[in-house]
């Protein structure tokens, strides 16, 4: 059954640009993992410095596996450092 994982981010401001660049790389490396469907992020029209991102696996074990992997886990940690509070991660099915 294909899950959508859905990740909320407060990004500081002024560090909007950064952290885009760093989802690019993260979506351009998490396209090539088994079970990747489809990804895309989204900005809170209200408030600009929420931004979500969804992704659809298909199974929560492909989300897991990708989110154990070493390269994203380092992506993930330079993203946290511009955020203004944690990433918050939720899985859907």
């Amino acid at each position: 059954m294909a899950v959508r994982i859905i990740i909320e981010r407060k990004i500081e401001k002024g560090k909007e640009v950064d952290v885009a660049k760093l989802l690019l790389e993260l979506r351009s490396r998490a396209i090539k993992q088994k079970g990747y469907i489809t990804g895309e992020t989204l900005r809170d029209y209200k408030d600009p410095s929420t931004h979500i991102v969804i992704s659809t696996w298909e199974s929560v074990e492909d989300w897991k596996s990708w989110s154990d992997e070493e390269e994203r886990m380092e992506l993930q940690s330079k993203i946290e450092e511009l955020l203004t509070e944690p990433s918050e991660t939720k899985i859907y099915e």
